[in-house]
């Protein structure tokens, strides 16, 4: 075990890594990303940076759009009201909250959480890319359109996206201290599935048929049993 006088890992040598290094290269991102502060290329009305929460270990990963108002006032993604389904959602798969990773695409919130735009998703998108270099989940599961179309590079609308796998392949051509070198070319697999919020909004039957339905893929696709 690394002790604390020790140098953090480099972010580009994560294959290998114990829950405790990439705990630090998460925790060395992070600060890059502080440093760097995407977030004052656009507008942006926020007081706490939310940039992630679980397991450096997670072999599943739930990638969202942006923080709202309680957890910019926690700095956590996922605790207000469709961060309560999103536990629900993820106890029902047979894990915890602890055992997965939880993101956003933006790491602050947009005024009146705003939907993100493009250039905004693209702008913080290598700190996403970052994290899931480093924790090199096996599935990530993309919570509506915005992290959808991000991750997946697409145009097509969430009726089509979600309930197939799709495939993320970790890009080329960013910061090293960024995007761990070594994860460059890693393929995820992706289902897309309706955001929390958007079950929220329209909670229908059929919409968590069509949810539950995504996530019994994941779980099987992990060998999990629904608790």
């Amino acid at each position: 075990m690394r002790t604390t006088d020790q140098p953090a890992p480099s972010p580009s040598a994560t294959a290998n890594a114990t829950r405790d290094d990439r705990q630090a290269a998460l925790d060395a991102l992070r600060a890059k990303y502080e440093q760097d502060a995407p977030h004052q290329h656009f507008v942006t009305a926020h007081t706490n940076i939310v940039f992630g929460d679980g397991s450096p270990n997670a072999r599943l990963m739930f990638v969202g759009e942006a923080p709202g108002a309680d957890e910019d006032r926690e700095g956590v993604p996922f605790v207000g009201r469709a961060g309560q389904l999103l536990n629900k959602m993820i106890q029902a798969m047979g894990l915890s909250r602890e055992a997965v990773y939880i993101a956003n695409v933006l790491k602050t919130r947009p005024p009146g959480n705003a939907t993100p735009t493009s250039e905004e998703a693209r702008t913080c998108a290598p700190y996403l890319f970052g994290q899931i270099g480093i924790i090199r989940p096996e599935v990530i599961v993309t919570l509506g359109l915005p992290a959808s179309r991000l991750l997946l590079d697409s145009t097509e609308p969430m009726g089509r996206l979600r309930a197939k796998w799709r495939v993320f392949t970790v890009p080329e051509g960013h910061d090293p201290d960024i995007v761990p070198a070594d994860s460059v070319g890693q393929e995820v697999m992706v289902m897309p599935t309706y955001h929390p919020a958007f079950l929220l909004r329209s909670y229908t039957k059929e919409n968590r048929e069509k949810v539950w339905s995504d996530l019994q893929q994941v779980m099987e696709k992990l060998g999990l049993q629904p608790a």
